[in-house]
């Protein structure tokens, strides 16, 4: 019992002097420390607002890039498809010319050359 009464006390005395303590805090830093918490309040809630902005952005982006690379894409199938046509036209004109493997080989290398620009 007399343990428990000792350890009441000096948990006693801990609140006291820890409410004293804070007491005295608040009546020195009391006007200070709330004026911090609504700064860093306000700068959360623009890191947030922030953070928010950047990820539409970073969708924004995103969807644009999506419709570029689409575009892009059916461009380049038009192209080749052309490319294609181009080339079975000039390959009946050679088999009504009967021309030459050098006739063949220009024309494909003029293909290739128009594929790498």
């Amino acid at each position: 019992m007399a343990k428990d009464k000792k350890q009441s006390e000096e948990a006693s005395l801990s609140i006291d002097s820890s409410s004293k303590l804070e007491a005295i805090k608040n009546l020195i830093f009391g006007e200070n420390i709330q004026q911090y918490d609504s700064e860093f309040d306000l700068l959360k809630k623009d890191i947030i607002a922030k953070r928010q902005e950047l990820h539409d952005m970073i969708e924004e982006t995103r969807d644009e890039l999506h419709k570029s690379i689409d575009s892009l894409s059916t461009d380049l199938n038009i192209r080749i498809t052309d490319l294609e046509s181009k080339i079975d036209d000039r390959l009946e004109n050679m088999d009504e010319d009967k021309t030459s493997r050098s006739m063949l080989g220009d024309a494909l290398i003029e293909l290739g050359e128009k594929i790498k620009a």
